[in-house]
Order: C-alpha cells, then sequence, then structure tokens
C-alpha cells in the first residue's frame, strides 16, 4: 500500500498503515509543523520528538478534565505529581512481580495455539494478538474470565478516540462503563483483599500516603487500555513485518538467540504507538520554530524512529540491529511503566508462534486495514495461515 498523502496532517484511514512516506516528507521538509486545519504543531524528526517526550519543563503532558480516569493516571500527570504516583504504582508493579508472570504467559501461549491448531489458519489478530494481553491483564488485575470481552468493547471505544464510524461505543460511554466496573471492583477488593494488583495497588504508601480512588481508577483504565494494546500491536506488527521481510525470517529462524533483538526492530519500525501528545507551558524554540505557551504538541514517535539521522538504513528491518535506541516505549519519566510486561509476552508469545509454524504467512491477498486509531498503530485483521495440526 502506498501513501499519497502530502498535507501536514495526520494520513487518512487509507493510507494509515503506511504513514511513513509522509513522515519522511515531513522530517526533510518541515519537521516541526504548524497545522493549519486543526492548530497546535506536529514533531517528526528524532531529536524534536525525544525533547517533547521527556523535557516535562516545557511539554505537559496533562490532558481531560476533573474526573476523568486516565487524565488521573500516570499518563496524564507531570512531576513532582507524576513522580508520586509512578513510585506508588511501581511497588505493586515491579520487575520481580513481571518475571513471575512467565510461566502463565506461556501457557496462555499454549492454549491459544492450541485452540487454532486444527484449522490450519486464524486471524491472528482476534484469536491470539489480543486474548493473551487481556487474559494476562485480567488475571493481574482479579477480573474475572466472563468479564474479558467487556475490555475489548472499551478498549476499541478510548482508542478510536470516539469516531462513530470507528466503533459501536462512544468513547463518554465506554468512560463511564469501565469506571463503574472498576469503582466496583476497587470497593469490593478494599473489603475482600486479595492477591491481584489491584489488592497491591490499594496497599501501597509512600510516607503514609496512598493512591486517591480517581488515581486508582486510572491506573486500572491505563492498563486495561495501553497494556493490552501494545502488545496485540506489538505482536501483530512482528508477524506482518517477518512477512514482509523472508530474509529476516529466515535468519531469525536460524539464530533464534536474535528474537529480542528483533523485538526492538519491529518496536522501532512499526511502533505499536505512533504519536502523543503534549502542551507546551511556556514560550520556547524547538529546531528553529517559534512555539507559544498553550500550543498542543503532536510528537510522532513512528516518524522518530525512521529518521535516517539515527537509524542507518532507517526504511529497512534488520533484527540484528544495535544499538538500537528507538522512542517505541517514550523517553524520560514517561517511559512506560508496562514495557518489561510487553517485551515479554512478544518474547514468549512471538518464539512459541516460530517454533510451532516456522511456515506460517499472510494469507496471500489479504487486503489489510488498519486499526481504527491515529495514535494506535496495527493491522485490525491479520490471516494466517500454517499447516494444521
Amino acid at each position: 500500500m502506498q501513501a499519497t498523502h502530502d498535507s501536514g496532517s495526520p494520513p487518512p484511514h487509507a493510507a494509515r498503515l503506511n504513514p511513513f512516506p509522509w513522515y519522511a516528507r515531513m522530517r526533510a521538509s518541515d519537521p516541526v509543523h504548524l497545522d493549519p486545519e486543526r492548530g497546535g504543531y506536529h514533531v517528526f524528526a528524532y531529536d524534536g520528538v525525544q525533547r517533547v517526550l521527556s523535557d516535562h519543563g516545557c511539554f505537559s503532558s496533562r490532558m481531560g478534565g476533573a474526573g476523568d480516569p486516565i487524565s488521573a493516571s500516570l499518563l496524564g500527570a507531570d512531576p513532582p505529581r507524576h513522580t508520586r504516583l509512578r513510585a506508588l504504582v511501581t511497588q505493586a508493579f515491579t520487575p520481580r512481580a513481571v518475571a513471575r508472570l512467565a510461566p502463565r504467559i506461556s501457557a496462555v501461549v499454549a492454549e491459544l495455539l492450541d485452540a487454532a491448531a486444527p484449522a490450519g489458519g486464524m486471524d491472528l489478530v482476534t484469536a491470539f494478538a489480543y486474548p493473551l494481553p487481556v487474559i494476562v491483564i485480567a488475571e493481574m488485575l482479579g477480573i474475572p474470565a466472563e468479564d474479558r470481552a467487556r475490555f475489548k468493547a472499551w478498549s476499541d471505544a478510548v482508542v478510536a478516540g470516539g469516531r462513530p464510524d470507528a466503533a459501536t461505543m462512544g468513547y463518554g460511554d465506554a468512560q463511564r462503563e469501565m469506571g463503574a466496573y472498576f469503582h466496583a471492583t476497587l470497593e469490593r477488593r478494599r473489603r475482600e483483599p486479595g492477591e491481584d494488583l489491584i489488592t497491591g495497588l490499594l496497599a501501597a504508601r509512600i510516607d503514609g500516603e496512598q493512591l486517591t480512588a480517581l488515581e486508582l481508577l486510572g491506573f486500572c483504565v491505563l492498563l486495561l487500555v495501553a497494556g493490552n494494546l501494545t502488545t496485540t500491536n506489538l505482536l501483530a506488527n512482528a508477524v506482518l513485518s517477518l512477512a514482509e521481510h523472508p530474509s529476516a525470517a529466515r535468519r531469525l529462524a536460524a539464530e533464534p538467540d536474535l528474537l529480542p533483538t528483533a523485538i526492538e526492530e519491529v518496536l522501532r519500525y512499526r511502533s505499536p504507538v505512533q504519536v502523543m501528545f503534549r502542551t507546551a507551558v511556556r514560550d520556547l524554540v524547538l529546531e528553529g520554530r517559534e512555539i507559544q505557551a498553550g500550543d498542543h504538541v503532536a510528537a510522532w514517535i513512528g516518524s522518530a524512529n525512521r529518521d535516517e539521522a539515527h537509524f542507518a538504513d532507517a526504511a529497512g528491518f534488520d533484527p540484528a540491529r544495535s544499538p538500537n535506541r528507538h522512542l517505541a516505549f517514550g523517553h524520560g519519566v514517561h517511559f512506560c511503566l508496562g514495557a518489561p510486561l510487553a517485551r515479554l509476552e512478544a518474547q514468549l508469545a512471538l518464539g512459541a508462534l516460530l517454533r510451532r509454524w516456522p511456515g506460517l504467512r499472510v494469507v496471500p491477498g489479504t487486503v489489510l486495514e488498519a486499526v481504527a486509531s491515529t495514535v494506535v498503530f496495527g493491522p485490525a485483521h491479520l490471516p494466517v495461515e500454517f499447516a494444521p495440526a
């Protein structure tokens, strides 16, 4: 698919799976672009994107209004509030706790692959890449299995931004339903503590302080939406990238120890999150462009990760690329807290998939469509086929 989009605005839906020609043009011609239609700035080059993501003294992450759970989460906080929130959440979300999930993740992967095996094919997104992180996160939060289906409707509506053509449920409805659901869950855990992450978050304290009810709710919603969609699209983008680069797939099959490096290359090459948003808090100059306090800024991570000034053969896919200082998980204080979990899930899932079906391929003639989001990036469906069990 070739994008023909030439304006400074994000590509239309038809070009959304291949925004890279647009990125390249913007990096070369207008790396800090003032959007005449929507207002605000789009930043495309690596150095500019890195600064926008990490310089919280100039670019604020605050968003939304009072009472919005996502705005109350880590995603919508600046230091020092962000520092406090992250310190509290980290107590219940440690690397050791993530590592302990490996056996369960492997078991879920095996169950999903066993279910798909007799058919000789599946929609990789709906049958594998989506249910895996949802099951893992639901179990971390102590959510009953019968409620997992509701997660998908909520997640889809949130990432679609409430566009009526993109989801059956609106953004506001999803926020209200998620809020009511997690509020009830939090209240149950206060009365009946368990061994789950929500119980851990309720117990977390620093200097006697706890997370507020809205902050707890915000983290649950953030983990649901960001935690499952990042891994879903990382897996789908990995399979798609290997299908498009058979020599890289053959090398990975011959050198399985390259899997962690290959996953980092997928994160760079097809970043699951393509853009993050900030607001300038003071007048400043970015890459020669004057930005005023209050201006909205879109930092295009997907473009930064293809910046020729920072990556040799930036448009190529190299499963052994090293170093690989991509920005797929952000940069600075907002570096993704869930990155270790996403990496672990991807390594275990992709490794098992390639070992079981080394001949796996995308069904020939498939016309791919992008997920209904400007932020989250990947195919909405990915039909694959393999030798049946």
